[in-house]
């Protein structure tokens, strides 16, 4: 399964942007769209691929939560029976 990240433009140097996914900073390639620093962009395997609204960041990282607190008694659980073994 493949998943893009919404993220946050803080600089740009050439098509490349330095990006904050809630606190983790990340180079970005931005060949793909026309974005400006303080955009919000849809990011996934280290390429910009869409600007998006900070409304829709936002719902996409509200609903990222949500799936990781949903999947944690399943990744506890994973980890339980690794650590068993």
């Amino acid at each position: 399964m493949c998943v893009a990240v919404p993220g946050k433009i803080l600089h740009i140097e050439g098509d490349v942007a330095t990006v904050d996914f809630q606190g983790n900073r990340v180079r970005v390639s931005l060949g793909l769209v026309d974005a400006d620093i303080g955009d919000h962009v849809l990011v996934h395997a280290g390429c910009a691929i869409e600007v998006m609204r900070k409304e829709q960041a936002d719902e996409l990282n509200d609903l990222l939560a949500e799936l990781e607190e949903m999947l944690a008694p399943e990744r506890a659980a994973l980890a339980d029976r690794e650590a068993r073994s």
